[in-house]
């Protein structure tokens, strides 16, 4: 029980961060809000060292790395993804995939699904289909671009929570803390190399710094429901995270979703807790 509490407390972290996200990057490029959004991450993690401990072995410190690149492509995929919009359409997207890998994984590592599994990964995929498939007049229907990257942006998600999951249980921040401070680097330094791209326009500062601060909190209570409870589980309860940056994109910005969405909405719905069930 928990593990499924902090699996939700992780889900619900990660919905306002990306709306947040995806917000700033509407108001200036994209890699300029990671540049904030990174390294105000880094802080909180950093700030967890003398309360939750860390051990910097090999193993916590590659698999940090890891999730630390993967971690910088899904921050750019991501708020680029949703900088484009609908988010209320394409979160889901980014999240049925972010799931499926790490069940994948958490299959292949000994965990099992029972019949509720076996029906809502098939689920999942016809829920894709419908929240991409919008039409009709009014229809939040996303371009192919935006799909490609909600897609690409699903699955360095997954990867960086499978890195994570792959970190000894006894390293504490260890991991969270070495992915993020890899993560800034690597933002930082493409940033750098593409200043001239870039231009002369201001970040939203304080929007993009709480997307990292909600994401820094997402990641570590992920990483305590993932070190108490099977990754399938997990992996498919954080997954409904777009339930918040839904429920934002609507009552912020009047996103409005055609009737066959919103059933591809409810059906993603009925998938993650049909997964989260097995």
């Amino acid at each position: 029980m928990i593990a499924l509490l902090l699996a939700l407390g992780s889900s619900l972290a990660y919905g306002c961060a990306d709306f947040l996200g995806g917000l700033g990057a509407r108001k200036a490029h994209v890699l300029r809000t990671v540049m904030v959004a990174a390294p105000a991450s880094l802080a909180v993690e950093s700030l967890l060292w003398p309360v939750l401990g860390v051990t910097f072995s090999g193993a916590a410190l590659g698999w940090g790395a890891a999730s630390g690149v993967a971690s910088a492509v899904a921050f750019v995929l991501l708020y680029r993804t949703l900088a484009i919009g609908p988010m209320n359409v394409l979160s889901p997207v980014t999240a049925l995939v972010s799931a499926a890998l790490p069940v994948g994984v958490g299959l292949l590592q000994g965990d099992r699904l029972g019949s509720a599994g076996l029906v809502g990964l098939p689920l999942a995929l016809v829920a894709v289909v419908l929240v991409s498939a919008g039409h009709g007049a009014g229809a939040a229907r996303p371009s192919r671009t935006a799909l490609l990257l909600a897609f690409g942006a699903g699955a360095a998600i997954a990867l960086q929570l499978i890195c994570l999951h792959q970190a000894p249980a006894d390293s504490g921040v260890a991991p969270l803390i070495m992915g993020r401070a890899v993560s800034s680097a690597v933002t930082l330094a493409t940033a750098a190399s593409l200043r001239r791209r870039l231009g002369e326009e201001r970040p939203a500062y304080g929007m993009s710094a709480a997307a990292g601060v909600l994401d820094s909190v997402a990641n570590l209570l992920f990483l305590l429901a993932a070190r108490g409870g099977d990754l399938t589980v997990v992996a498919v309860i954080t997954a409904l995270y777009p339930a918040g940056t839904v429920l934002l994109a609507r009552g912020v910005l009047a996103e409005r979703i055609h009737r066959g969405q919103l059933v591809g909405l409810g059906t993603a719905v009925a998938a993650v807790s049909l997964l989260a069930l097995a």
